[in-house]
């Protein structure tokens, strides 16, 4: 079987535009509409239906394995694996770095409050700007074991200044 000249250049085209086609899809589909996954929280100490205004779970290890696979199947797609960012969204290994250099244990305490009410109000309401939504809000899809869980993964991913 021949082919002519024209042909294979033809096939040769088709082929690079589908290749190219196929090497930029996930780049202009990967942050869109998606649904979130819930989140089994089973085991959790409950917190109750009043909004903390910090994290309860720091340091517990079932809250860490809870937070890392809720991370990695809600938040990944757009703060990034392993929380590190590639530029879409924030890279949430800096949430807390203005608390780091505290010499103060109070007052870093303190810093470390106010983030984690930032992260919930976050988590909670989403970002908005300009009418345009940054992050959708995930109050009614997610329970408040399930956010903080997601925040105290988040502390074992720090990353100072």
């Amino acid at each position: 079987m021949t082919y002519s000249i024209r042909t294979l250049l033809g096939v040769a085209a088709a082929g690079a535009v589908a290749l190219t086609s196929l090497l930029t899809l996930p780049q202009a589909y990967a942050h869109g509409n998606v649904t979130p996954q819930g989140v089994d929280t089973t085991g959790l100490p409950k917190v109750g239906d009043k909004w903390l205004e910090q994290n309860p779970y720091r340091g517990n290890k079932l809250a860490l394995t809870v937070g890392t696979s809720a991370y990695n199947q809600n938040c990944a797609r757009c703060h990034g694996i392993e929380a590190i960012s590639g530029g879409i969204a924030p890279d949430l290994r800096q949430l807390d770095r203005d608390c780091f250099g505290i010499k103060n244990e109070t007052k870093k305490q303190a810093c470390y409050k106010e983030t984690d009410n930032y992260f919930l109000a976050s988590i909670r309401h989403g970002k908005v700007r300009n009418g345009a939504v940054y992050m959708p809000p995930f109050e009614g899809v997610f329970n408040q074991e399930a956010m903080w869980a997601i925040k105290t993964y988040l502390e074992t991913r720090r990353e100072p200044n």
